[in-house]
């Protein structure tokens, strides 16, 4: 018994316990158990339990005393909201006059410019008028030519229907033969046809002779309105050719007080334009004015140009103070549909999804309202939007509601979190 005890005491220097066993349980001979090496198993449990316990204590805390969610808001309202349709377009005049020419020829006169206060009338260059003029003058010949031989064949006739006469006469007594008598009838229907031709060709020389005159007056190139020339491509001494097709010299705007965009809308927004509706353009000549003014007509011809397809629409202006110029591009907005008084919120709360929510209940229409501090969905129905603002058409909603639009992590104090989200 005292070698197994010294045979401890090498295991460990502390004095060994020695707890008897129950005489029935313990077999004669048998020696007694090493109880202090299971105690330093405790002990050592003992001191991984309490590791355990004190990180998840310091995660706990961490986690408690961690940043809260903070959300920032934004009122529901009610004020006008509007769709609308933006376009690039070029300001001209509403009528601008093409004047060209009809004969060819050198530039004799000129006396329009650019800017030029014109009336209808008013001759604003002219071509060299001597070629036409020789024309004019050779149909005048020729007409007169003409009218002197129907003259002449006017006394051929005379005297051919005299001749008959006599002859028609002497015939009943048989003072004249039948063959004389036939000629002299013969004679007077060529004379009578004779005029006839003769005056067909006084017609057709009158005819060559008006051509001629209409040619020479078209040397004088003139307004065929009232306006202001806004362009002139033609200089003195030029020569003009109006061979193929007709050069353009002058282009007149009738009135500058009215002018037009001419705005290129592309197929996908083009079907909700109707004429009447509203629009706003700015220049960049004035680039902190809008103009406004309304669609007066939508043209159904497209025009393709790299395969994109547009369409143009005609919105009208009042230029009464002169400050728009033909030429100018003018970046459009046209306003499609319009409410004065709807309940909206800001775009950004419809994007708004608080973090962790479920992608199944993201994707379902709702705003998150600011209630007693507690992000609360509010399941609603959407109508216009614009750049700023949806309009809410159903929906448990009303003015100066809080919609949350952003969150953001903020230090607060230990496990002093906003409270969680209600679903």
């Amino acid at each position: 018994m005292n070698k197994q005890l010294g045979a401890g005491e090498g295991v460990s220097k502390e004095p060994p316990q020695i707890v008897p066993f129950p005489a029935a349980e313990r077999a004669v001979g048998e020696p007694r158990p090493q109880k202090p090496v299971a105690s330093k198993r405790w002990a050592i449990g003992a001191v991984v339990v309490l590791v355990l316990v004190a990180t998840a204590i310091a995660i706990w805390w961490s986690v408690g005393s961690g940043p809260a969610v903070r959300y920032a808001t934004a009122p529901v309202t009610i004020g006008p909201i509007s769709r609308s349709v933006s376009a690039t377009g070029t300001v001209n005049p509403e009528l601008t006059i093409i004047v060209g020419t009809y004969v060819s020829g050198v530039i004799q006169e000129l006396s329009c410019d650019y800017n030029t206060e014109v009336k209808r009338g008013q001759s604003c260059a002219k071509i060299d008028p001597r070629p036409y003029q020789s024309i004019v003058d050779q149909g005048k010949a020729n007409l007169a030519v003409a009218r002197a031989q129907l003259e002449k064949d006017e006394a051929s006739l005379a005297y051919a229907k005299n001749n008959l006469g006599r002859l028609t006469t002497l015939v009943q007594t048989n003072a004249v033969s039948k063959d004389a008598f036939d000629n002299a009838k013969s004679v007077y229907e060529q004379a009578l046809a004779q005029i006839t031709f003769d005056k067909a060709t006084i017609q057709q020389r009158e005819a060559v002779l008006d051509a001629a005159q209409v040619n020479l007056d078209y040397t004088d190139i003139i307004s065929p309105v009232d306006g202001t020339v806004v362009s002139r491509n033609v200089t003195m001494g030029q020569t003009v050719a109006a061979s193929f097709q007709t050069p353009t010299l002058f282009l007149i705007a009738t009135d500058l007080t009215k002018m037009q965009v001419d705005a290129n809308v592309s197929e996908s927004d083009i079907g909700g334009i109707r004429n009447g509706d509203k629009a706003t353009f700015t220049v960049d000549a004035y680039a902190k004015r809008m103009f406004e003014g309304r669609v007066t007509q939508v043209r159904q011809s497209p025009q393709t140009v790299q395969n994109v397809v547009t369409y143009d629409v005609v919105v009208s202006i009042d230029n009464s103070d002169l400050m728009l110029k033909p030429g100018l591009t003018a970046a459009t907005r046209i306003v499609v549909d319009q409410r004065d008084a709807a309940l909206r919120v800001p775009n950004q709360a419809l994007r708004y999804v608080p973090t962790g929510t479920a992608l199944r209940e993201a994707k379902q229409q709702r705003v998150w309202v600011l209630r007693d501090g507690t992000p609360t969905p509010v399941q609603v129905t959407t109508g216009l939007d614009d750049d700023d603002f949806t309009e809410i058409v159903q929906g448990e909603l009303k003015a100066d509601d809080k919609v949350i639009v952003a969150e953001q992590q903020g230090s607060a104090n230990p496990r002093s979190g906003v409270p969680p989200p209600r679903l």
